[in-house]
């Protein structure tokens, strides 16, 4: 078995159309033309912050990374790097001066062991394996020159497919399907094996009973996972349990095929695709999307014209007529929350408020008088104020 063929397929569809993007063209000659001029200082700063483990340091995790290397046929020398944090946190960097730089917190490195370690290794390498640091995300979504809604979108989708290739490089260096779930465990709830005595069949039920048929899975999953560049943690375990029983890894197993359409079922379940449906549910939800939008726009003196050219490039062009009603659409907002209320899941009422928070942000920060409107449709939708601010604040680097 090879790394490129466990790799997700929606993964590398959606980032070989991501690189041709222009705005990632742009980004990426930029940061090119800035290496010309010498090192990032991605080194200097680890070594200024943090402590790097030698080998005789932590024999362990040197064993674990190096099985991990070989397994996935890395070429490129590394070094490993520990900060000081009470978080359960990693992070794989882009190389800098032929050397690859994976970073652990202290909390990780002493709380998790094993397979969960392993896993957590196998998964920052998987984001080099499959270059993922090519797609400059942070770069793209943090910059002076924020992209238009609808890339922003797809990078925030890409992200979440990212996340299942390299947790698929995780698992394919642990093969440990129990210390796997286990890890996806202690990241999202925190907690470590003095707390809780960890039943993979128990959390897999718990997950099966999320009620995925119903577009309503992770009430009970931590809101920071919702809608971020990670997918939420129970579906992870979930992509990850049918990656387990496929082909791949399981002599007579499910087939690829079957695995990827799998997968991207439950993936669906955090992306817009009610742009484009004709259920009673999507329509709700693109009327309360369009009517959101305009509304938010229109909160701090009146619609721009560079308002008016996001709104476009996410609806289309020629969808914002100069002659719309404003006031009438401001009066009708309530209506329309109303039927999202009545046709949409709380999941899916969540996925347009997100969507309203990234058009919002499209051109920079949203401002007060703006953040108060999305407060006010949030209050009416039942959804927490807290979500916007985790929607509009959310680290948007790999990890």
């Amino acid at each position: 078995m090879n790394r490129e063929k466990i790799r997700y397929q929606n993964d590398r569809e959606m980032a070989a159309e991501l690189l041709k993007h222009p705005d990632v063209v742009r980004v990426n000659e930029r940061i090119e033309k800035i290496q010309e001029d010498g090192p990032m200082g991605t080194r200097r700063r680890l070594l200024g912050t943090s402590v790097r483990l030698s080998r005789f340091m932590a024999p362990d995790v040197h064993r674990m990374a190096d099985e991990c290397i070989e397994r996935l046929e890395i070429k490129i020398p590394h070094e490993l790097y520990v900060y000081s944090s009470p978080q359960f946190n990693a992070a794989c960097f882009k190389p800098e001066g032929g050397k690859l730089f994976v970073m652990f917190s202290s909390s990780l490195l002493e709380k998790f062991e094993g397979a969960e370690l392993k896993f957590v290794i196998g998964h920052e390498f998987g984001h080099h394996v499959y270059s993922h640091h090519e797609i400059p995300i942070g770069y793209l979504l943090q910059g002076d020159q924020r992209p238009d809604p609808r890339l922003v979108l797809d990078l925030f989708a890409w992200s979440r497919n990212a996340e299942v290739s390299a947790d698929r490089a995780g698992a394919f260096c642990a093969g440990d399907m129990n210390g796997i779930a286990r890890s996806l465990f202690k990241l999202a709830s925190g907690l470590s094996d003095k707390v809780i005595r960890f039943d993979l069949d128990e959390f897999l039920g718990q997950v099966d009973e999320m009620q995925v048929e119903d577009a309503e899975p992770g009430q009970g999953a931590p809101k920071e996972d919702w809608f971020s560049t990670h997918p939420f943690s129970p579906l992870r375990v979930k992509a990850l349990q049918l990656f387990h029983q496929s082909e791949l890894m399981t002599r007579g197993g499910s087939s690829h095929e079957h695995l990827e359409v799998g997968v991207q079922r439950l993936l669906s379940l955090m992306e817009p695709s009610y742009l484009e449906a004709r259920t009673d549910s999507a329509i709700a939800m693109r009327r309360l999307l369009f009517s959101g939008a305009i509304v938010v726009a229109n909160a701090d003196m009146g619609v721009s014209e560079s308002e008016i050219e996001l709104f476009e490039k996410f609806f289309g062009e020629g969808e914002f007529d100069k002659s719309l009603n404003i006031d009438r659409i401001v009066e009708t907002l309530p209506d329309r929350v109303k039927s999202a209320n009545e046709h949409a899941s709380l999941t899916q009422r969540m996925q347009v408020m997100r969507d309203i928070c990234l058009m919002s942000m499209a051109d920079g920060k949203a401002n007060d008088i703006e953040r108060a409107v999305m407060d006010d449709i949030a209050d009416q939708l039942g959804i927490s104020r807290a979500f916007i601010c985790q929607t509009m604040d959310q680290d948007c680097e790999l990890d």
